[in-house]
């Protein structure tokens, strides 16, 4: 399995990312999730669609909490054709707990508690942490790869602007 350094930090220390290297134009690769409900969620589920694809570390902390009601703003103006996907390792229960304590009623939240496969077939799992880094896909409606932003810093917040601006571009 590939490793890659030299990409983030934690808190300023260095952390290695486990998985595939995706570069924009790239397919995207499927993963299999699960809902709020434990019910699959594929790539294929939102097939059509633009799909905004936010990684974060854990909904139950501040900087997560902030990036997933922040983008649950955001979707409130874009349209119907356009899904934000909040990817995470929380349990399903954690995650629907979360969202209705947060009030979150447009964002998806789904766990890849399961086989990882959209940590390592993203290329966003922590080796050191095994969670998911923050990072946001921008995937056109022929999963198409069109903005991606790794941040740096884990506990920096992505550039929201750009990656409803990468969206907004493909409708």
């Amino acid at each position: 399995m590939d490793e890659k350094t030299g990409i983030i930090t934690f808190k300023g220390n260095p952390m290695t990312l486990v998985g595939a290297e995706l570069k924009v134009g790239d397919t995207a690769p499927d993963f299999a999730v699960v809902d709020n409900g434990l019910a699959p969620v594929t790539l294929a589920s939102h097939t059509g669609k633009i799909r905004i694809i936010s990684a974060v570390p854990s909904l139950d902390t501040p900087i997560c909490d902030t990036e997933t009601r922040r983008f649950n703003q955001e979707a409130a103006a874009l349209p119907g054709d356009v899904v934000i996907l909040t990817v995470s390792l929380d349990l399903p229960f954690a995650q629907k707990r979360w969202c209705g304590a947060a009030g979150i009623d447009k964002v998806v939240t789904l766990s890849d508690y399961r086989e990882r496969s959209f940590g390592i077939g993203y290329g966003v799992l922590i080796k050191e942490l095994l969670l998911l880094t923050r990072a946001v896909f921008v995937v056109d409606a022929n999963d198409i790869i069109r903005y991606i932003e790794i941040v740096p810093e884990v506990t920096g917040e992505p550039d929201y602007a750009a990656a409803i601006a990468a969206a907004q571009a493909l409708l």
